[in-house]
């Protein structure tokens, strides 16, 4: 039994390789498939014949490893052009959710990695009852499924991303600056409406998530991917492993502690990182607010580029409002490396506009080399759509648990497979 077993759990890992080499790339010949995910021939004949005839391979025009023209034979006539495989935009879609502060929207998208539409509705998530978030991000999702049409396929799985932190099993919203509400179960209330896995992630873990798809050289290992908005998240991956608390989605930088009983953070709390960093943080120390006050709505991304020119014309307030927020940030990134050496770190979101602003304080407040310990070269990159890495990472996450999910049957696969650890 246990043999049994092993062979069915490396079947489905040697098919999800398969899976995720042509979602890095499509169409793709089985030959070129063997080469990319170092299976034998014969597995991937075996796997890829289950896979198109479940629906979810086809054939395409040509594979990109092959010239145009027919092969020539060895006897010098022509031959058959080598199939290539692609994954089949039809088999499925996929509802990829957002949740942010005033914001839902919901995409859907085919099992090729296809983007069909898009549906954006800007709500009050402040006074939202707790039963409506759970019926509002249903009723979108369904709008935008009518749009898309009963011809893209069947909805197989959801992912749901919210502004703020998730379970660490990804089933419910523990907590969010967007509602005064505590655990809230969409989850479950998105799973029961359309019958299909439901999984809840945090809007950091989901951009970590996109990097990593995006530039798997840059971000394949170790790195974080830090939000710069109105608030302060992280996304943290430690050796190929997106990272998760014990109970919750965890890694939650901006509430670190920065300065003990410091300025009113949005979570409750004083001195977090967040409540220097984040654009309220900021806006309140250059217009001369109480560091006790927060303010009713979200800053306007206009408002934080006036304050940014100020600080680039010289305004002493604004200047040291940007240096504060670096200071915080840097000392929270020494603690961080401190704790797990440095690696590479990602500033995304409106803030990113303004990074060369606090650079140079950043790289200060890291420290001076100490017990074999330097950060002077710390490796930071920049990018500024948060939303469109969000959602990105939302899809990824969605199209790769499907993946994961798909069954095909032993007499279909055969005793094809291959242990490659």
């Amino acid at each position: 039994m246990t043999g049994i077993a092993r062979s069915d759990d490396l079947r489905r890992e040697n098919q999800r390789r398969i899976l995720a080499a042509l979602r890095a790339e499509s169409p793709q010949s089985r030959t070129r498939l063997s080469t990319a995910t170092k299976l034998s021939a014969s597995t991937v004949t075996a796997i890829t014949s289950a896979l198109f005839e479940g629906g979810y391979l086809i054939e395409a025009a040509k594979p990109k490893d092959q010239a145009p023209n027919a092969t020539i034979a060895s006897n010098g006539r022509r031959g058959r052009p080598q199939v290539a495989l692609a994954l089949n935009p039809a088999a499925a879609i996929i509802g990829a959710l957002t949740l942010t502060l005033n914001r839902i929207s919901a995409a859907v998208v085919d099992y090729s990695g296809t983007l069909i539409v898009e549906e954006v509705e800007a709500i009050n998530t402040q006074t939202l009852s707790r039963d409506d978030f759970g019926r509002k991000l249903g009723e979108l999702l369904q709008k935008a499924m009518n749009k898309a049409g009963p011809s893209c396929g069947p909805l197989l799985n959801i992912a749901l991303t919210v502004q703020g932190v998730s379970d660490a099993n990804g089933t419910l919203m523990h907590w969010s600056p967007i509602t005064p509400h505590l655990d809230l179960e969409v989850g479950h209330y998105l799973s029961s409406a359309f019958n299909v896995p439901v999984s809840i992630a945090n809007d950091a873990n989901m951009i970590a998530a996109a990097l990593r798809w995006n530039e798997p050289e840059r971000y394949g290992s170790s790195f974080a991917a830090i939000l710069l908005s109105h608030g302060i998240g992280m996304g943290l991956v430690l050796k190929g492993k997106p990272f998760t608390g014990i109970w919750s989605s965890a890694a939650e930088f901006g509430h670190m502690c920065h300065i003990p009983n410091g300025a009113l953070c949005r979570c409750g709390r004083r001195g977090c990182i967040e409540a220097y960093a984040g654009d309220y943080g900021i806006w309140r120390r250059a217009t001369g607010g109480s560091p006790s006050t927060m303010p009713s709505a979200e800053i306007d991304h206009q408002v934080m580029a006036e304050i940014a020119r100020r600080a680039k014309e010289g305004d002493a307030s604004a200047i040291t409002a940007h240096r504060e927020a670096a200071e915080a940030l840097g000392h929270g990134l020494r603690s961080l490396f401190a704790l797990l050496d440095p690696f590479p770190v990602a500033f995304v979101g409106s803030g990113a506009l303004v990074f060369n602003l606090m650079e140079p304080t950043i790289r200060t407040s890291l420290g001076r080399k100490g017990i074999g310990l330097s950060y002077a070269d710390a490796e930071f990159h920049c990018y500024q759509d948060d939303m469109e890495l969000t959602r990105k990472g939302t899809i990824v996450t969605a199209l790769t648990a499907l993946d994961h999910l798909i069954q095909t049957t032993r007499e279909t696969v055969g005793e094809q497979y291959e242990d490659t650890a």
